[in-house]
C-alpha cells in the first residue's frame, strides 16, 4: 500500500490567514479525495506564535494592536481587516474583528498539542480558531481554553492538568525550533511530504493541485540502480 502523504502545517490560532489558509486545505482535499485514486493524506498541526510578547490580557482592539505591532496608522489597518474579512468570508468564514479579543496564544499550542495525543488535534485547532476569529472568545484564559477543549471532544479536567502542569510546551517550542530550522518565518506555511513547501493562504485548487502530483510520485514505481 502506498504511504500517505504528510502534510504538516505551521500555523498560530490568533492568525487571520491560517484559518483561511485552513479552509482552503480542507476544500482542497476534499475535491481531490473524489477521484478515482484519491490521494491518502495525513495532516498534522504545528505551532508558530506570531507575537508571543503579547500579554494575555491586552488592553484595547485588533486596531490597536495590529497599529502598534506594526507602526501603520488605522486607517490603513481598517483597509486590511476588511480585506482578510472579504477574503475569509469567500472561503466561508465569517470573521469579526470587532469582538476579536487579541491575547497571548502559548497556552492555546499547548492545548493543541495535549489534543493531538488524544486524538483530537484538528477538532481543537477548528474550534480555537472559530473561537477566536468569529466568537470574541478569550483564548488566554484557562476556563475558556477548557470549555473549548469539551466542546471539542476533551475531557475537562485533564484538559485543565494539562495547561496548568505546561507539560507541553516543550512540544510547543520544538515545533518553533524546526520551524527555525525549516526558514519559516511566516505563517500559514506548508510542508508537503518534507520536501514541498507552500506558503500563504492558497486557495483550495492549488492544495489539490499539489496533493494530486505527489500522490503520482509516490505511485511511481522506485527506480532500480545499476
Amino acid at each position: 500500500m502506498t504511504d500517505a502523504i504528510k502534510i504538516d502545517v505551521w500555523s498560530d490560532i490568533a492568525c487571520p490567514w491560517c484559518y483561511i489558509g485552513k479552509r482552503n486545505l480542507e476544500k482542497g482535499l476534499a475535491e481531490a479525495s473524489r477521484d478515482d485514486d484519491a490521494p491518502a493524506v495525513e495532516v498534522t498541526f504545528h505551532s508558530f506564535e506570531l507575537s508571543p510578547d503579547t500579554p494575555v490580557d491586552f488592553e484595547g482592539d485588533e486596531l490597536d494592536f495590529l497599529s502598534h505591532h506594526k507602526g501603520m496608522p488605522r486607517e490603513q489597518v481598517v483597509e486590511m481587516l476588511d480585506r482578510v474579512t472579504g477574503v475569509a468570508a469567500d472561503a466561508g468564514l465569517e470573521y469579526r474583528f470587532d469582538l476579536l479579543q487579541h491575547t497571548n496564544t502559548v497556552k492555546a499550542h499547548e492545548l493543541l498539542h495535549f489534543a493531538k495525543e488524544q486524538g483530537r488535534q484538528h477538532d481543537m485547532a477548528e474550534r480555537l480558531m472559530a473561537a477566536y476569529f468569529t466568537e470574541g472568545r478569550h483564548l488566554g484564559r484557562e476556563d475558556e481554553l477548557v470549555d473549548l477543549a469539551e466542546d471539542a471532544g476533551l475531557v475537562g479536567d485533564a484538559a485543565r492538568e494539562a495547561l496548568r502542569s505546561g507539560r507541553y510546551l516543550d512540544a510547543v517550542r520544538a515545533d518553533q525550533q524546526e520551524a527555525r530550522a525549516f526558514g519559516i518565518n511566516g505563517v500559514p506555511f506548508f510542508v508537503i511530504d518534507g520536501k514541498y513547501g507552500v506558503s500563504g493562504a492558497q486557495p483550495a485548487e492549488a492544495f489539490s493541485q499539489i496533493v494530486r502530483q505527489v500522490w503520482a510520485e509516490h505511485r511511481e514505481p522506485a527506480g532500480v540502480e545499476s
